[in-house]
């Protein structure tokens, strides 16, 4: 019969040299037209006689008879004969989303438009990360997330046995609502806290008034404070000097001054609540205001104290008044207030305005004399001082005496101290003290190890070049296109182009695709030195990881992570 001559056809078609793919792999049913042409093929070759009066099959009959009769597989096993052999080596495959930072792909659930939540807390559970209090930051303080969004994710994770539901949890999702202007769920969550048995506290409170003001909404920053006792707290002096810092460190220093004239005589002050308007002040060179200020503290019973003293030299300097400052600081012992080191910062700070680094050393040794321990602030005013006015030598010694007092530098601090040496001049003085900071254990930042890998590589150090990298990885960090770039470019500015090479089709094999700028230097010295065949193998391999690259932008534009 027709059909049977149509399924020995297609057997052998699938048994014979020119198909691609084993018959099982076949798509089920089988187009229309490739039918066509396979059953007139058949008819032609295994049936010679003419079909009278019988009518011919309908084709949609046929399809599902060869359904019924060549089944595919539910499993996705492959044949036997497209089973790897025990003599081959297994190929390693990455998981599609492996490029992705945890973070990542626990954002990318919510931008697969889910509905319903237990949708979307099923397939957070099936992301498959190891939660962490750091992990969950990232997740609301990075990306793109919603309002909605963000408050489904802290609801689903503060379930989680591996995050604290303490009020430090509840912190980080504050602070990340309130920095994107979420300021309906962030009062949800505040007012939420007391039912899910955690009381805030007074940073809580700030984190929230911080918001508001710098938003611009200083108005609601002060309810929040008048409706204090909603959320358990009292309107007491401790509260209102955490409101006056809020508004005074973002420039409101003249809301803050009204309001405290509101509530002058309902809300007890002390001496800290004048100290920090006389501080806002100084922030802006406001002398006449804070003389006005410092008035009303003396004639409320106050007696100004090293802060003050300090707020004042401070905004005196800022005004351009450094010999109004000299006098005032001279005059404290006279008025019961000998100087601390934040009155001997001031005045470093104000001669460092002018240039007058002589007489900013001289206050320095000065503290010495007068039992006065410099602090971290003092060597990191004078550190960045010389190095701004490119006193590498006495930035220097400065940083090693500090080294030497047990001082270490923060992680910020350093890379501030490394930044303006890897601007100009030799990287030697960014390594030493990159070296001396590494051996008294200070962590250094990914900012900082690119700074100097930037540096290196333009003065073609090879050797100190791969030292720091090697060093980065060690601390933990990746290497990513910038770092790669970098090393490629230190590598062909010292003529080590077959290393060049390596590290290229290293960083094409991780996924990243070079630079153009890089890929062109170094195939031109490819070129020029004669490697052409090495060229264009290389050639090859960027072609695909560009191509690659364009495809991997489109997936995340679309939030396809595959």
């Amino acid at each position: 019969m027709a059909f049977h001559g149509a399924l020995q056809s297609l057997r052998s078609l699938s048994r014979g040299p020119s198909t691609r793919y084993s018959f099982p792999y076949l798509p089920s049913p089988i187009s229309s037209s490739h039918f066509s042409a396979l059953y007139a093929q058949s008819n032609s070759l295994h049936d010679d006689r003419p079909i009278n009066n019988q009518s011919t099959p309908h084709e949609r009959f046929v399809l599902d008879q060869l359904s019924n009769l060549l089944p595919v597989p539910l499993n996705n096993s492959a044949p036997k004969q497209l089973e790897p052999s025990n003599s081959e080596k297994p190929i390693n495959v990455r998981a599609p989303d492996g490029f992705l930072l945890p973070d990542e792909k626990l954002r990318g659930v919510f931008l697969q438009k889910l509905r319903g939540t237990t949708a979307i807390e099923h397939a957070l559970d099936n992301v498959g990360v190891d939660l962490s209090v750091d992990v969950v930051a990232q997740v609301v303080n990075r990306g793109n997330l919603s309002s909605e969004a963000m408050l489904m994710f802290f609801n689903w994770v503060i379930k989680k046995p591996a995050i604290a539901k303490d009020i430090h949890t509840y912190h980080i999702i504050l602070k990340a609502l309130g920095r994107r202007k979420f300021f309906t769920h962030m009062m949800h969550i505040l007012h939420n806290m007391r039912a899910q048995g955690i009381s805030p506290d007074l940073e809580t409170i700030s984190i929230v008034m911080d918001s508001f003001v710098r938003a611009g909404y200083v108005s609601k920053a002060i309810q929040v404070f008048r409706n204090l006792e909603e959320v358990g707290l009292d309107c007491d002096t401790e509260s209102l000097n955490m409101l006056v810092q809020c508004l005074c460190q973002r420039s409101h220093v003249g809301a803050a001054n009204s309001f405290l004239n509101s509530v002058k005589g309902k809300i007890q002050f002390n001496g800290t609540t004048y100290n920090i308007v006389i501080g806002g002040w100084s922030r802006n060179g406001r002398v006449s205001e804070m003389e006005r200020i410092l008035e009303v503290m003396v004639a409320d019973g106050f007696s100004p104290d090293n802060s003050t003293f300090s707020f004042i030299i401070e905004g005196l300097g800022r005004a351009g008044r450094i010999d109004d400052a000299v006098e005032i600081f001279d005059s404290m012992k006279t008025k019961g207030c000998v100087p601390d080191a934040r009155a001997y910062n001031a005045m470093i700070s104000n001669f460092i305005s002018v240039r007058g680094f002589d007489e900013c050393l001289k206050y320095y040794k000065g503290m010495s004399s007068n039992n006065c321990d410099p602090n971290i602030d003092t060597y990191t005013k004078l550190i960045d001082a010389f190095l701004k006015a490119r006193k590498v030598a006495d930035a220097l010694e400065m940083f090693d005496e500090m080294l030497g007092r047990g001082f270490l530098p923060s992680t910020g601090t350093l890379t501030s101290f490394i930044e303006p040496l890897c601007n100009y001049g030799p990287p030697y003085a960014a390594m030493m003290i990159y070296q001396k900071a590494r051996k008294v254990g200070c962590r250094v930042s990914l900012s900082a190890y690119k700074l100097l890998l930037m540096r290196l590589s333009r003065f073609g150090k090879c050797g100190m070049l791969l030292n720091i990298w090697e060093d980065m990885q060690e601390c933990g960090y990746g290497s990513d296109m910038e770092v790669y770039d970098y090393i490629i470019n230190g590598l062909c500015n010292n003529g080590q182009l077959e290393s060049a090479v390596l590290v290229m089709e290293e960083s094409v094999q991780k996924g990243f695709c070079p630079t153009r700028l890089s890929y062109s230097k170094l195939n031109n010295k490819l070129l020029a030195s004669n490697k052409v065949e090495r060229a264009y193998r290389l050639f090859l391999k960027v072609k695909d990881a560009r191509r690659y690259d364009t495809a991997q932008r489109f997936w995340r534009a679309k939030g396809w992570h595959f």
